[in-house]
């Protein structure tokens, strides 16, 4: 393609229409240079700024070969880098395959033989062309806006992470974007100060910062997740727009009461959370804090099957669903039988006609479980892949999950089931505990769980473990650590609390 560059008066001349990409970035560049478009870490890039920075990049890559609807892998961590490196593929019409950064090197080549891309920037792997995570650009190179190139699939992402091994998932969507028209089901406006915590890779953070930078919105970016650090940015920065995962929204809840009431976050308009089950009570707390119209929530898979949406107020009024099941929507036993209203199965998703991931008119499922009401209410229990049958009981470690993450002490719990001669399986808890509080025994959880399910449901044993137990994208991947513990002694690997059996 030409890399010849057109000039920031012509596009600011432009009036908005649809457009790539790369070239919305630009248009942005050209009618006000020094807005802010990014910052991290107190760090600001202007419109200007960013969008030179991915010109010249966008250069560089045209001359070693990248081309229109070549597949790039970006395997960098948060930051402004992330972003450059994007908008710079879609100025070129390439499509772009985000990768987590922080994975071991046999992860990451699972992911990226998956993707076949024509190039990997941000990591090295053998019989492939890489560039380094500390690449720069020949400096010599123009920095100015280049012609429009429209990638025929703007995105392809990696899927499989918790459910087995990983897939290929192309958007059969063009990066044709409008500037000044953000999709309404996200609820942005171009004025909007945007925080987004999650990992660059994440399809959520992903889509939605990188959107927003096209639509001309301030996008403030997390090196990593701090509930103090995320209370003080949407103070100062007067953030409008939120994106929060339900640990995330813990965190921020567990922090001293004076803390939370003396940050201003009157601004905040909308908080979307997605990405895993929100907790009831966690859910609450917010409508409490800030008001059920700010509160939204997004169920919805990488894979593009189906999705639903629910508000704060609809929320309340039914309490626990993550909103109205798309038509065609069937809950199924593992027979096939479509079943009635309020009995729990598998839920399959029919997509639309038109859907842009190239699904056949046939059923599919995320492997979720759940229900729909007589009101055509959807509601979720759990994977099936993570189902624990204990004594011919189904039980559903997202309930005990949410259950122990309200234990004093406990920020995150993971429930998986390991054998057991006498039941099958029996439900094993592991823990990540607040650094400096007292460790609470194995008697003290299983009282507190008694009190608030059924017997069955109440863990075998608890484990504590040091590392977070979540990724990046807020995901507990229970299959992982359920084969970390089969493939090791039980009584090797488990650190057990006091009064553990």
């Amino acid at each position: 393609m030409s890399t010849e560059h057109i000039s920031y008066t012509e596009l600011a001349d432009m009036p908005a229409r649809q457009m790539s990409m790369g070239l919305a970035l630009s248009w942005h560049a050209a009618r006000d240079p020094h807005h802010p478009a990014l910052t991290m870490n107190g760090i600001t890039l202007s419109r200007l700024e960013l969008d030179r920075a991915a010109n010249r990049l966008a250069r560089d890559l045209a001359q070693r070969g990248v081309g229109r609807d070549d597949r790039v892998a970006v395997v960098l961590p948060t930051g402004p880098k992330h972003q450059i490196t994007c908008h710079s593929l879609w100025k070129l019409g390439a499509t772009v395959v985000p990768l987590p950064a922080r994975v071991v090197e046999s992860e990451l080549g699972q992911l990226v033989s998956a993707a076949h891309p024509a190039l990997i920037i941000g990591a090295e792997l053998d019989e492939y062309n890489c560039l380094t995570a500390d690449f720069e650009p020949d400096s010599d190179l123009p920095d100015g806006p280049l012609p429009e190139v429209v990638s025929t699939q703007w995105k392809a992402s990696t899927s499989g992470g918790s459910t087995g091994s990983p897939k290929l998932i192309v958007e059969d969507r063009t990066s044709l974007i409008h500037p000044e028209q953000p999709i309404p089901i996200l609820h942005m406006r171009g004025t909007d100060v945007l925080l987004h915590p999650a990992g660059a890779y994440h399809n959520a953070a992903f889509s939605q910062t990188n959107w927003a930078l096209c639509w001309g919105i301030h996008v403030m970016l997390m090196e990593r997740f701090d509930a103090r650090e995320w209370l003080r940015i949407v103070q100062d920065y007067k953030v409008c727009w939120a994106y929060l995962v339900p640990t995330m929204m813990s965190r921020i809840l567990s922090l001293p009461a004076d803390v939370r009431e003396n940050a201003d976050v009157s601004t905040l308009r909308i908080v979307i959370h997605m990405a895993a089950p929100c907790p009831p009570w966690v859910k609450q707390a917010w409508i409490d804090w800030i008001g059920p119209e700010a509160i939204w929530e997004i169920y919805a898979g990488t894979e593009g099957y189906g999705a639903t949406m629910i508000s704060g107020p609809e929320w309340l009024e039914h309490r626990g669903s993550v909103g109205k099941a798309p038509p065609g929507t069937e809950i199924r036993n593992d027979e096939g039988r479509v079943l009635g209203a309020g009995e729990i199965g598998t839920v399959w998703f029919s997509p639309p006609v038109g859907n842009p991931f190239g699904h056949s008119l046939e059923y599919h499922t995320y492997g979720d479980v759940g229900s729909i009401d007589e009101n055509g209410y959807l509601y979720l229990a759990d994977r099936r892949t993570d189902l624990i049958l204990t004594g011919g009981v189904n039980v559903y470690p997202a309930e005990i999950e949410s259950v122990l993450e309200q234990a004093p002490g406990v920020v995150t719990a993971a429930v998986i089931g390991l054998p057991d001669p006498d039941l099958g399986a029996v439900a094993h808890a592991i823990l990540e505990l607040e650094p400096g509080l007292p460790t609470p025994t194995s008697s003290d959880l299983t009282t507190f769980v008694r009190t608030r399910l059924s017997p069955g449901k109440v863990p075998f044993t608890y484990e504590v473990v040091s590392e977070s137990l979540r990724d990046e994208a807020g995901k507990l991947r229970r299959s992982r650590l359920r084969d970390e513990r089969l493939a090791t002694d039980r009584h090797t690997y488990l650190k057990l609390l006091p009064g553990t059996c």
